[in-house]
């Protein structure tokens, strides 16, 4: 009996040891992440490009893509707008 109650003595120990330890971490990884993003400048992002006129799709690529959508559409499906990324 006396085995039994050592074992629950160590498994109590280790279970607050390694919550104790989990809390210490969490505490200062948000501590962390407070201190750099309070004294890390922010990146800047630069605009994306953005066209003003609409490129021109070639026919024979136009036609490709609308044979495709019948095909897995059967027929059902229709192309109303493509656009170039």
């Amino acid at each position: 009996m006396e085995n039994l109650s050592t074992a629950f003595m160590l498994m109590a120990v280790g279970m607050v040891t390694v919550f104790i330890i989990l809390l210490v971490v969490i505490i200062l990884g948000k501590l962390l992440t407070a201190l750099v993003n309070k004294y890390a400048p922010a990146e800047e992002v630069a605009p994306a490009k953005q066209s003003k006129a609409p490129v021109a799709i070639p026919g024979n690529i136009l036609a490709a893509i609308t044979a495709a959508v019948n095909v897995v559409t059967q027929g059902k499906g229709k192309v109303t707008k493509v656009e170039k990324m």
